[in-house]
């Protein structure tokens, strides 16, 4: 599978704005006061998590990761969690989670730490600033786009010339070990 693009980042960033504002508006004019503002992370983010594990490489794991975010949004409703709290944990582990379904190694897991990080500023700030909820969500999922830029250290070596046309799959991941131990064995003569 392909990985996601930046105009992929954006059309999702654009749909949960619009999602998230509509939602967390028409639940405030049924009444639903604070709990408008949680139910709306709380779909945003289960909305991005089944983003996340749709378009990531692992498919293992995707419905333990599913339950486990169901049980932590569940047990923070329950709790009565502050918002804050809530909210940082959510985003806590939607960060896990793309880690684990998108990057490899701690830098690249820092780097993508950074990105949530710069995501949630921005949030904020378009939320001092303006006052909109859509504005504040569209900076955040934005900003979030930005992931696919993140590079990845399994991509950073240069195709050889006796590499196989297509450079992913275990299969391709045999054959090149195979041809390291080769060229290995044809040193040693």
């Amino acid at each position: 599978m392909s990985r996601p693009s930046f105009a992929e980042g954006v059309a999702v960033a654009l749909a949960a704005s619009l999602a998230g504002a509509a939602v967390c508006a028409a639940l405030a004019l049924l009444g639903a006061g604070q709990w408008a503002l949680e139910l709306m992370v709380g779909g945003l983010g289960f909305g991005y998590l089944l983003y996340l594990l749709a378009r990531g490489q692992r498919r293992s794991g995707a419905v333990t990761a599913a339950l486990l975010w169901a049980v932590i949004t569940l047990a923070l409703w329950a709790t009565g969690a502050p918002f804050p709290l809530a909210l940082l944990l959510q985003l806590g582990f939607l960060w896990l989670v793309r880690t684990w379904s998108h990057h490899s190694g701690p830098l690249v897991a820092l780097a993508d730490l950074g990105l949530w990080a710069l995501g949630l500023a921005s949030a904020v700030w378009a939320l001092d600033w303006s006052g909109s909820l859509f504005l504040s969500l569209w900076c955040f999922f934005l900003v979030q786009a930005l992931f696919v830029a993140i590079p990845s250290p399994t991509t950073t070596h240069a195709p050889r010339g006796d590499d196989p046309p297509e450079d992913d799959g275990r299969f391709h991941q045999a054959y090149r070990a195979a041809q390291s131990a080769l060229r290995r064995l044809d040193a040693l003569r």
